[in-house]
């Protein structure tokens, strides 16, 4: 059987195929019903494979909703490559808000819901998604101060706070909703305040 170069914790490698059915199997249970429903032995029935086997490469069934989101989600949300930060900055949010509008947004809500009650799954979301996204944002950010489009004052995480946390703001709380319009106009008005106005 082909192998991996993924290797758990026990030195074994992981095997491709059952990597691939208990993510697949993951994400149709996720589409059908929720984070807090969802369970190993659920996964591993749909996966046809071993309780045992998924212990053995993820710690949680949290560990797992968030290896199967990321392989469908991280290739819809790229930052693009534009000669202006701003232009990368707006494609990035409008691609972000369109992805977080249906099933990819209800799952990274129900994963933070579930990190409120445990710590290390939360802490393992920000380290496997938001920190890998803020650094590309931060780089972003830093070209555009360095190249004198944006304020040099201007702080990069403040700056990706004002961006990005409306997007989370209304995926939690949910008063208004993800749309076309707020996809566009988000990033146009935060991006002003990001400008260098001399």
């Amino acid at each position: 059987m082909k192998q991996s170069n993924v290797v758990n914790s026990a030195g074994r490698p992981r095997s491709v195929e059952a990597e691939q059915a208990i993510l697949n199997a993951t994400w149709k249970l996720l589409e059908e019903g929720t984070v807090r429903d969802l369970s190993i032995e659920a996964i591993a029935r749909e996966a046809g494979v071993g309780k045992t086997t998924i212990y053995r490469w993820w710690p949680s069934k949290t560990a797992v909703v968030i290896d199967a989101f990321l392989a469908k989600v991280i290739s819809e949300i790229p930052f693009p490559e534009e000669s202006s930060a701003a232009q990368a900055l707006l494609g990035q949010v409008i691609s972000l808000v369109k992805a977080f509008s249906g099933d990819y947004g209800r799952i990274v809500a129900e994963i933070i819901a579930e990190g409120q009650g445990d710590k290390e799954a939360l802490e393992n979301f920000r380290k496997r998604f938001l920190l890998p996204r803020r650094l590309s944002a931060r780089a972003i950010i830093e070209k555009g101060i360095q190249s004198g489009e944006f304020d040099p004052n201007l702080d990069p995480e403040l700056a990706m706070d004002i961006l990005y946390g409306p997007i989370y703001y209304r995926l939690l709380v949910g008063h208004l909703p993800l749309d076309e319009e707020f996809a566009r106009s988000l990033p146009e008005r935060a991006l002003r305040c990001f400008l260098n106005k001399r």
